[in-house]
């Protein structure tokens, strides 16, 4: 049987839905052209006054924000609030200019726990349960985000953070977890560490996971389940508009379901900015209408997604988007082709290889080089060279046909990869490309 946290905001009518976003992104374009200078300028830029806008249908009519105009703004130009009435911050992990900063009153903090404690409910969760949080704590929004979620469920929490994966393993035997919050690679990491300590799923009680903050495929998610013998729930979020919860996967796992009370979806033509009707792939675009201290209007994810209102079998009526298909500005250019490392793994798990490979992007010669370590598992290990070189050419043969373009795969050694504990670094491209 379907669970719902707050059934009456999930399963709304499209009018009811319609009608509460009018009311509340009124209310916050007012909130927003009064209160942060920066906003206020691009909208007068743009001629757009708060009186334009009566419903999401003029939403189109409002200026986008993207990251480079938070770097720009950092670290108090979007701020809405007086910074005496914000209690917490958060930050972006990104490894590339300013971080971006997010505040949060104690209002913002409560909706965006309620928006997580949706998603642990859509997953089976109730106060009987125990929730391990291995997502990381600190400035990250994943630790904070699952963890204040769980406390509204009333799940016994396990604020465990990231690492020291042999002492997860024993507290959620020990403990007897039943779901578990984490990136997808790190679960992986687990079920895979949980064999190699000699035990198997009997010996644990969990029964889903949360898993989100990188990419990953169908095929991993399948993996995951089987190691762990758990169901895998998707969640997506981003820093920028609160965190974890921005949206979330029910038992259907057919995309996650928008909180449309919060957060109002559009998706974009990366490049025209047009908006596009629903059912196209295209970049997502969020407005955030009830957070005080930091509501982005038009922000763009970057993140390619399409958009369903297609009936879901759980009952929800809220939007569904897609899980992201690469990103409008991660997405590798090789070669004048467009490739997501999602398409790589996909290969890797249909050949029978575990998800653990990196990809390296280069330029000698004025020419792309694409190299593909991948690690083998001891049943593939071979210390024969011909074995070996045999393998890498039909990895590179069936990659080719995926994407399109050759790759080099050096398979190497298991355990030779190094494991993450938060996001897995996939791709290093050392090509210095401009823009």
């Amino acid at each position: 049987m379907e669970r719902y946290w707050n059934k009456e905001i999930e399963c709304m009518s499209r009018e009811d839905m319609k009608k509460l976003q009018d009311e509340r992104l009124v209310a916050q374009v007012k909130h927003v052209y009064a209160n942060v200078p920066y906003y206020k300028k691009l909208m007068d830029e743009k001629g757009v006054t708060p009186d334009d806008i009566r419903s999401t249908a003029d939403l189109h009519k409002l200026p986008f924000l993207t990251k480079a105009d938070l770097r720009e703004a950092y670290p108090y130009g979007l701020l809405a609030k007086p910074l005496s009435e914000c209690v917490r911050i958060q930050s972006t992990s990104g490894t590339t200019g300013k971080r971006v900063v997010a505040f949060y009153t104690q209002h913002d903090i409560d909706l965006w726990e309620d928006c997580c404690a949706r998603a642990i409910t859509a997953a089976g969760g109730t106060k009987d349960d125990v929730c391990q949080v291995c997502y990381g704590y600190g400035l990250f929004t994943g630790g904070p985000g699952l963890n204040g979620g769980s406390h509204k469920v009333g799940c016994l929490t396990l604020p465990m953070s990231s690492g020291n994966t042999e002492r997860q393993i024993q507290f959620m035997i020990d403990l007897q977890s039943t779901i578990l919050c984490c990136t997808p690679s790190y679960a992986a990491y687990i079920g895979e560490t949980l064999h190699e300590m000699g035990y198997t799923t009997d010996d644990i009680k969990l029964k889903a996971g949360i898993f989100g903050a990188e990419p990953w495929t169908e095929e991993m998610r399948r993996e995951i389940e089987k190691s762990l013998g758990i169901k895998a729930y998707d969640i997506y979020g981003l820093t920028e508009t609160s965190g974890p919860g921005v949206s979330f996967e029910c038992s259907e796992q057919t995309g996650m379901h928008i909180n449309e009370d919060h957060f109002i979806a559009e998706i974009i033509d990366p490049d025209t900015g047009e908006v596009l009707p629903e059912g196209s792939k295209g970049e997502l675009v969020f407005t955030s209408i009830t957070k005080e201290a930091f509501p982005l209007l038009r922000y763009r994810t970057r993140d390619i997604c399409v958009l369903t209102r297609e009936k879901c079998s759980c009952g929800r009526t809220l939007v569904k988007m897609s899980k992201p298909l690469g990103r409008s500005d991660d997405m590798l250019i090789i070669r004048g082709v467009n490739v997501f490392p999602s398409q790589i793994e996909t290969v890797l798990i249909e050949q029978g290889y575990a998800p653990n490979y990196q990809i390296e992007v280069d330029r000698v010669n004025n020419s792309d080089t694409l190299d593909i370590n991948v690690e083998m598992s001891d049943d593939k290990f071979s210390d024969m060279v011909k074995d070996i070189q045999q393998k890498e050419r039909e990895l590179a043969a069936a990659i080719k046909t995926m994407l399109g373009i050759s790759p080099k795969v050096h398979l190497v050694p298991p355990k030779t990869i190094a494991r993450s504990e938060g996001k897995a670094v996939r791709v290093i491209d050392k090509r210095k490309l401009q823009g």
